[in-house]
């Protein structure tokens, strides 16, 4: 059992330059990660292209690379509970992004897939473990503030991911842009690791005992809130993800008639997703995470509804206010994540990643039958419909669960070995 007690004799003053690195790091870490992962978005015509693979199979770097994703995820936190979390963390970064430079320079269309796919699973040792590392080293008063910006730094990566590929590809092809990107984010996986301080209030579990995993898992699925924690990625998420993909058709068709490029101005919307998510966590942590994130949930609700407009400002306004929620709700649920786990925080880190990225598959692909059967008024239906969903877990987790940066008395928070 962890037994380690933070120390109380270190003073804010001197905590401030480790806190200082520890965010900064952690944001070059979500930078990197998102970036890698969705780099290969926009070059999914250049694949058909130059492979002469259909359009759906030209989707399989990504797509297979954010499903192996979704599973070293589940794995990794448990992995880290005896590898340790910064470890993992610096080589999942290095490993990921020589993989990916390997996809560039791959001439066969099934070599590089491989590639995508094992950057994939080597990229789940970074999101299951930062927000474990995350809880462990910086005082509750200021969680929601690191884990904000470490939020923003995966928006800030997957937005720059997406849109240098495309303007890089336009000037030098798209094996030169991805591998000026991979060797960028080795770069910052080599800035992250000189930055990142040791873990001062991890205890390593010796062996891997998998009776002991499977009982932590099992223990956080029995835990009172945690499942309710859980639901909120995988309905918000869901939606965010079904938005941007399908949006592109309505907006490219008759009713708006929108090129390429300039639908692909909609990713900036991201930056809004960078500061929504800073500002949450910090009012997460005055506040409480709870209103946080029934805040992020409502603003989601108000978005969507506006994209039924048939003024394009309208509808781009829905876009970014759907943005905004997305990042608030998941930037305070990640936070409250890593402080309800108790002691085995990556095991509910774990599920509570699974949760967001098999809710991005699964409703994702699940929308898009609404879309084709019913148009956008009946993927609106459908997502506010998964949004209500969201807001009934977020409203019972704002009025029962324990939350320790709530004002008011602390609660004991209940370990997964304790159900």
């Amino acid at each position: 059992m962890n037994t380690s007690v933070r120390p109380t004799a270190v003073s804010a003053a001197e905590d401030a330059p480790a806190l200082g690195r520890i965010r900064i790091a952690l944001f070059l870490a979500g930078f990197a990660t998102f970036s890698l992962l969705y780099s290969v978005q926009p070059l999914l015509p250049e694949f058909a292209r130059e492979y002469g693979v259909s359009a759906a199979a030209s989707s399989l770097p990504l797509s297979l690379a954010t499903a192996c994703l979704a599973v070293a995820i589940f794995c990794a936190g448990a992995v880290s509970e005896n590898l340790g979390r910064r470890g993992l963390m610096c080589v999942s970064m290095v490993l990921a992004a020589l993989l990916n430079l390997a996809a560039a320079l791959l001439p066969h269309w099934g070599a590089m897939v491989t590639a995508r796919a094992l950057s994939g699973i080597a990229l789940g040792g970074v999101p299951a473990v930062a927000m474990v590392y995350l809880a462990e080293e910086v005082p509750a008063a200021r969680l929601g503030a690191a884990v904000g910006l470490y939020v923003g730094g995966n928006a800030f990566g997957g937005m720059v991911g997406r849109i240098s590929m495309g303007i890089l590809t336009d000037h030098f092809g798209w094996r030169h842009a991805l591998a000026a990107l991979s060797v960028f984010d080795l770069l910052l996986a080599i800035g992250f690791v000189l930055l990142l301080p040791p873990s001062r209030h991890f205890v390593r579990r010796p062996g891997i005992n998998l009776q002991f995993h499977l009982r932590a898992w099992y223990g956080h699925l029995r835990h009172p809130f945690l499942p309710w924690l859980f639901a909120i990625p995988f309905l918000v998420m869901g939606v965010f993800v079904s938005v941007y993909n399908y949006t592109g058709f309505r907006l490219g068709g008759p009713e708006f008639g929108l090129s390429q490029s300039q639908i692909g101005l909609i990713f900036c919307a991201y930056v809004f997703g960078i500061v929504s998510s800073s500002v949450a966590g910090a009012s997460s942590d005055r506040f409480g995470r709870g209103p946080v994130v029934s805040a992020g949930v409502a603003c989601c609700v108000l978005g969507m509804v506006l994209t039924l407009a048939h003024v394009l400002a309208v509808v781009v306004a829905g876009i970014v206010l759907l943005t905004i929620g997305f990042f608030v709700a998941h930037s305070a649920a990640s936070a409250w994540v890593g402080r309800m786990g108790g002691q085995n925080r990556g095991h509910a880190a774990s599920l509570y990643l699974l949760s967001y990225y098999v809710g991005s598959s699964v409703v994702g692909s699940a929308s898009g039958w609404f879309w084709q059967h019913g148009g956008w008024g009946a993927l609106v239906a459908f997502a506010l419909a998964l949004l209500m969903l969201a807001m009934i877990a977020a409203r019972r987790l704002q009025l029962q669960a324990p939350d320790d940066a709530r004002p008011g008395p602390r609660s004991t928070l209940p370990t997964a070995e304790q159900g």
